[in-house]
């Protein structure tokens, strides 16, 4: 037994004697359980399994420590009512605010971030990293760095976009079909049905192959897809709020739809409809990011995380695991959405801890 495992021991054992002794139940409960099955998986998998286990626990307490700060650096520059929110945020919210806020940086200052340009060639093909090419180079000699924070640009961009069409779309149908009802509400249900059984990967690859890949079409497409998905969410929380006395009333003074919509259900169906962008702007990215990977999205020699992965695929056969990086780039944003809808979701829902 070497110097490693005894120090790994014996800081997760004391750690867990000091939250039991204050009382952290919940710390307490998490740092025994790691030591029990870091016992297990050392006696199967020996050191390097222990060692895999503690850099895993180091960047999950690193994302911990980022994530708390990142949320007391919001409660102080927020304003009062909004801080009073963000103070009950979990540290999994937290995280997934802070990862938008990155792509977001990295995305709007591109240009300043980026060593190179995004179609520059630097070098030859499938170059390793070194001090001028951070994550090495593509199969043209680009530098994958840049173009990875240059696709934080076009990819999101993109996806942000497109979920923007679908959502304004299906929210305008659905508030539409609520107030009007009658042969409008039924016209717009059943059209949102046949669109809906249309598998979407097959419409979007057919919309593309018709059209051309071009950046219109790939929007409209895409919001085509996804627009039924909203008006189905939008008509039911809309139809549970005109029901309501004061629309009733509303109706009695004799004003319109537009006021209706304006002034009495948008703002009691906002934190749901804005929980439900997040969930479709993740539907959305990915398929933006697979009709890239697929050749019909983001055209070269614009960097886009999806034809990256497909453009650098033939290093993973040498044990280059470069390819993954922009696929990582897409998974950690899925999550980090995630992450942030499900503590949206929780507050509209009004339940409490």
């Amino acid at each position: 037994m070497n110097v490693f495992v005894i120090s790994y021991f014996a800081i997760l054992i004391v750690a867990s004697c000091l939250a039991a002794y204050f009382g952290k139940r919940s710390i307490f409960l998490t740092l025994f359980s790691l030591t029990l099955v870091s016992f297990v998986v050392g006696i199967v998998g020996g050191t390097g399994a222990l060692r895999t286990i503690s850099i895993g626990a180091i960047l999950l307490a690193f994302a911990a420590g980022v994530s708390y700060c990142f949320r007391e650096f919001l409660v102080i520059i927020s304003p009062a009512n909004l801080s009073k929110e963000l103070k009950t945020a979990p540290l999994t919210a937290a995280f997934g605010m802070f990862i938008i806020f990155t792509y977001a940086i990295a995305g709007i200052f591109a240009p300043w971030i980026a060593p190179y340009g995004e179609s520059e060639v630097i070098s030859s093909a499938f170059a390793p990293a070194d001090e001028n090419m951070l994550l090495g180079a593509d199969q043209l000699g680009r530098d994958m760095f840049s173009r990875i924070i240059f696709g934080a640009r076009n990819t999101v961009g993109l996806a942000l976009l497109a979920t923007a069409a679908a959502f304004f779309m299906g929210a305008f149908a659905g508030l539409l079909a609520a107030t009007r009802g009658g042969w409008m509400d039924q016209f717009l249900g059943r059209f949102a049905d046949v669109i809906m059984a249309i598998p979407s990967l097959i419409f979007a690859l057919l919309m593309l192959s018709i059209f051309g890949p071009h950046i219109f079409v790939i929007i409209v497409a895409v919001a085509i897809i996804y627009a039924p998905r909203v008006f189905r969410l939008t008509r039911a929380v809309a139809g549970n709020v005109v029901v309501m006395d004061y629309i009733e009333a509303a109706n009695l003074r004799g004003e319109k739809n537009s006021y209706l919509i304006r002034k009495e259900i948008l703002p009691n169906v906002t934190a749901p409809l804005v929980a439900e962008f997040g969930l479709e702007f993740c539907f959305v990215f990915l398929l933006v990011a697979g009709l890239s990977f697929l050749g019909l999205g983001i055209q070269p020699p614009t960097a886009d995380w999806g034809s990256m992965v497909r453009e650098n695929a033939t290093l993973i056969s040498f044990g280059d695991i470069t390819p993954l990086i922009p696929a990582g780039a897409i998974a950690l944003l899925t999550v980090a959405v995630n992450f942030v809808v499900d503590w949206m979701l929780f507050r509209s829902s009004g339940l409490k801890e």
